[in-house]
């Protein structure tokens, strides 16, 4: 019974001394946490020695009077950022609001920097420390960015603050999750007067976007009516070309019929003429005949009487103008032996006769004196007178000087007297 006792004490005794342990030298490591054993030597980076072990997940007893255990939160650290008054490049003061998320990191070897640094300062140190060192950057990426940058890419200044601000955040044992930009202001109105122009310029380039728009809008509906044009020509062209092509195969088969219907009337017109062409060859023979007999027979006779009575008048007349060649051949002996006086020579020998016509048609007067006739006078003197004159103008012989030339008989003197 005492061994029993005895056996329950000690095992109470254990009992007591485990669920000690337990409580004070056995630690769990949260995700989002991680446990710092000061008091241990370690080797870390292969290198470097440090008096501290981690625990990062799971669990570990703590060495009783030899290490001390510490723990240090991963989650993260939300911190706004204001910068008042940061001077930009061209020296115009900004005011820029932000939002940065950030945390101590977890993985080495960063996270000896944050053991070193910020083991032991409570979170609300650790997020001034974060922002005070953000800030500072902050002031530095706007020193060496216009106001026109900053505010046309935030996104950009950001990732410049992210880059600007790792080297130092890595110092600490910090890491910069995120980095918003919230709000970028000026007390001078330079960035109003920058948005103003931005405003502007956006309007204007969404009037000139509208009326591009227009434009293509206008062209692309001029485009499709013209297609549409072109498709309603094409397909009018098509329908004319199909209806001149039917008309064409219609006169075709018209000309065809016309053609054979021609054809037909004129083999058998051909044929009656053929047949009737036999009856014609007798009938213009019977009536070659019948001339030959009235016409012909009668107009050879008549011919040849006439042949016989041209050759007997040719002869006569042939006798006829050898005799007047004869008496011509004479006269122009005459002439050519008469000299130049056988033209008047000529003349006087016709004259006789002309005297005798014209005396004969005058009538019987009786001269007892010699009176000037008056030119206006129409009677038989002046007919005479203008007779003589139109035969000197013609022959050139002035017949009343002939005439006083001639030998007067004395009957004739007596007569006139």
């Amino acid at each position: 019974m005492e061994i029993i006792i005895g056996l329950l004490m000690v095992l109470g005794a254990f009992s007591g001394a485990t669920v000690f342990v337990i409580r004070n030298l056995y630690y769990i490591c949260q995700p989002s946490e991680v446990l710092i054993f000061a008091g241990s030597r370690q080797t870390v980076d292969n290198h470097k020695s440090v008096g501290y072990r981690l625990v990062k997940g799971g669990s570990s007893l703590r060495v009783p009077l030899l290490e001390q255990a510490f723990k240090m939160d991963l989650t993260n650290m939300i911190i706004e950022l204001k910068v008042i008054n940061a001077y930009s490049k061209g020296g115009i003061p900004l005011n820029v609001d932000g939002v940065a998320n950030i945390k101590i990191a977890g993985e080495e070897p960063t996270i000896h920097n944050a053991i070193e640094r910020l083991l032991g300062k409570t979170r609300k140190e650790i997020e001034q420390l974060a922002k005070d060192t953000l800030e500072g950057n902050l002031r530095g990426v706007l020193a060496s960015l216009t106001p026109e940058q900053v505010n046309e890419d935030k996104i950009a200044f950001a990732k410049s603050l992210l880059d600007e601000a790792e080297d130092d955040l890595e110092k600490l044992g910090l890491v910069l999750d995120t980095l918003q930009i919230q709000n970028i202001s000026d007390e001078v109105g330079y960035l109003n007067s920058i948005g103003r122009k931005q405003r502007a310029d956006l309007f204007r380039d969404a009037r000139m976007a509208e009326a591009q728009t227009q434009a293509d809008a206008t062209i692309r509906s001029a485009e499709n009516e013209k297609n549409t044009a072109l498709k309603t020509i094409e397909t009018e062209i098509e329908v004319a070309r199909v209806q001149a092509e039917r008309r064409i195969q219609d006169a075709l088969t018209k000309r065809q019929a016309l053609i054979a219907e021609a054809e037909s009337e004129i083999g058998s017109e051909l044929a009656k003429t053929q047949a009737e062409l036999a009856v014609q060859k007798e009938r213009i023979k019977k009536v070659m005949r019948q001339l030959e007999a009235d016409v012909i027979a009668p107009a050879e006779a008549e011919s040849k009487q006439a042949i016989a009575q041209a050759k007997g008048s040719a002869a006569s007349i042939a006798e006829a103008g050898k005799a007047e060649a004869a008496g011509l051949k004479s006269l122009a002996d005459s002439w050519q032996a008469a000299g130049p006086h056988a033209k008047e020579i000529f003349l006087y020998q016709k004259l006789e006769g002309l005297l005798k016509v014209i005396v004969a048609a005058m009538p019987e007067i009786n001269v007892d004196q010699v009176t000037v006739i008056n030119t206006a006078d129409t009677g038989m003197a002046s007919k005479m007178a203008g007779f003589l004159e139109e035969f000197k103008q013609v022959s050139g012989i002035d017949l009343s000087q002939t005439l006083a030339k001639l030998p007067v008989k004395e009957s004739e003197t007596e007569t006139t007297s």
